[in-house]
């Protein structure tokens, strides 16, 4: 089907201005119309790229489904997907049902929030598939809005706090990717991405300032670049913000932001950075493995010490993050292949703990630690889905969690060894802080009297984890699912990235 693409990108969007302009009123009625709406428009994103994977072609390590044309004034409109992307694309359309059937029980403003929803997956969407510098850059800017949005309405008490930290912070760091993607057109004269992906941008040493750069050009616009990934993912010290986005994010806010918005940043490590800037990137590769080991053991440190449940679990975010930019800059297979596993896995793992997190949150209305105690008495059905993503969030093997971080460390082994030996100390400290919150919230006695009418889980919420444990268990014994349709393009970008790094050396020799 020709636009299958655009099709899957575009229809939240058009769903989203039906609910808009012709949903009138706030009443219950028109409440349950527009999450009914809105959970049909996501569902049939779904299916239709369900479609997308099945025509999908690992094998070729080409863009696939490319679509061209022009619009608003000569702006380049190109989409398309590799086995990178793809699974990324279906990680967003699979999630998003399951986001609006967790906000079933909102009552504020609903028609504005399934608005900010779908406008949301549509930008979500269109990062992944963008196939030109500036489609990209709006795309990836654009998911802002909705975000903010969603933190500053729908949040808690520091909501508006949250929501400016969240804006500021990621737009700052894009600020310097649009100077060098504007260095890229000038120097490349297009903003295609296929074909700035086979162009070479200088990497001779230069001095500014007094200061030897060396990777030159390239290196000034790896950084440049890093600056607004690094933001995205968030990598230490630049993660301060998710922890508050998360507190102040409603449920369905703090899924989005784990599950997907997070993988913008490894996506685009692995997109540009990697790829286009080759020789940057062999420059500052030991930079970034030091820090997500510092990321990987201080924010684990950090979760142990946290009485917020939401809050130690964007702490465990942070660290797992920390796993995935080991891996990609390991620039060899099974560090990619680890690291993008990581970010799919993380994907359901987080946004299933969040939505934990929601469930009790939504009986007790506090986020507290302290709070609860014992609710294996009363939510037996709960506390075994708990146990099922606290067990993978550690990385216990037959779940996902632990093929991303097996992966990724055995990749990081064949770089640097103290980097992966003390990076493996976040295993312990993980199922230090998972288990000490399990045990806390969940084991003892039910002794606190608030508890105990608590209810167990409804039939939508278990609807909700159905899925979210299906995907968890069958990556853990079957990766292959994913590194089947990964491969290959994983192949062809460390081919690329070292034939890259000898013609890079062979003209900076020829120019000495």
């Amino acid at each position: 089907m020709d636009n299958l693409l655009s099709f899957v990108t575009f229809i939240p969007l058009l769903a989203a201005g039906i609910l808009a302009l012709f949903l009138r009123g706030d009443d219950a009625a028109a409440q349950r119309n527009a999450k009914w709406l809105a959970l049909a428009a996501t569902s049939a994103t779904f299916l239709i790229s369900l479609f997308l994977l099945a025509e999908f072609d690992p094998g070729n390590t080409k863009f696939q489904f490319v679509e061209e044309g022009e619009w608003l004034g000569g702006l380049k409109y190109k989409m398309g997907v590799d086995g990178i992307s793809i699974l990324f694309v279906m990680l967003t359309t699979f999630l998003m049902p399951l986001v609006i059937a967790s906000c079933w029980n909102v009552t504020y403003r609903v028609k504005d929030y399934m608005v900010a929803l779908l406008v949301l997956e549509t930008l979500m969407i269109g990062v992944f598939c963008a196939l030109d510098l500036i489609l990209f850059y709006l795309f990836f800017e654009a998911g802002l809005i909705p975000m903010f949005l969603i933190i500053g309405i729908w949040g808690g008490a520091n909501r508006i706090y949250a929501s400016f930290k969240f804006f500021l912070y990621t737009l700052l760091g894009s600020v310097l990717m649009l100077v060098a993607m504007v260095m890229m057109y000038v120097d490349a004269g297009t903003t295609d991405i296929p074909t700035l992906l086979n162009h070479q941008f200088d990497s001779q040493a230069l001095n500014i300032l007094g200061i030897h750069v060396v990777g030159g050009l390239q290196t000034m616009m790896w950084l440049a670049f890093f600056a607004s990934f690094a933001v995205k993912m968030p990598m230490w010290p630049v993660h301060t913000w998710l922890p508050d986005a998360h507190v102040q994010a409603p449920t369905a806010g703090s899924v989005v932001l784990a599950a997907i918005l997070l993988k913008m940043g490894g996506y685009g490590f692995l997109r540009f950075s990697l790829p286009m800037f080759p020789a940057g990137s062999e420059v500052m590769a030991p930079m970034v493995l030091w820090l997500s080991v510092i990321a990987i053991i201080y924010t684990s440190l950090v979760a142990l010490a946290q009485h917020d449940m939401k809050k130690l679990i964007a702490y465990s975010s942070v660290a797992h993050m920390g796993y995935v930019t080991m891996g990609i800059f390991t620039a060899n297979q099974q560090g990619i292949d680890g690291a993008i596993f990581q970010m799919l896995s993380h994907g359901f793992i987080s946004g299933a703990l969040f939505l934990c997190v929601g469930v009790i949150y939504d009986r007790m209305h506090t986020r507290e630690i302290d709070a609860y105690g014992g609710l294996v008495n009363r939510m037996p059905a709960y506390a075994l889905i708990f146990l099922l993503f606290t067990m993978a969030n550690v990385g216990l093997p037959g779940t996902s969690g632990f093929v991303g971080e097996f992966l990724t460390l055995m990749g990081v082994f064949q770089v640097n060894t103290w980097v992966a030996v003390l990076a493996t100390t976040g295993v312990i400290l993980s199922a230090a802080y998972a288990l000490w919150l399990y045990r806390r919230v969940v084991l003892g006695d039910l002794i606190k009297e608030s508890l105990r009418s608590i209810t167990d889980m409804t039939g939508r919420e278990r609807a909700i984890f159905a899925p979210l444990v299906v995907m968890t268990l069958l990556l853990g014994v079957y990766p292959a699912l994913v590194t089947d349709i990964i491969g290959p393009s994983v192949e062809a970008l460390v081919a690329d990235y070292e034939t890259a790094l000898v013609a890079g050396s062979d003209t900076r020799l020829a120019q000495n």
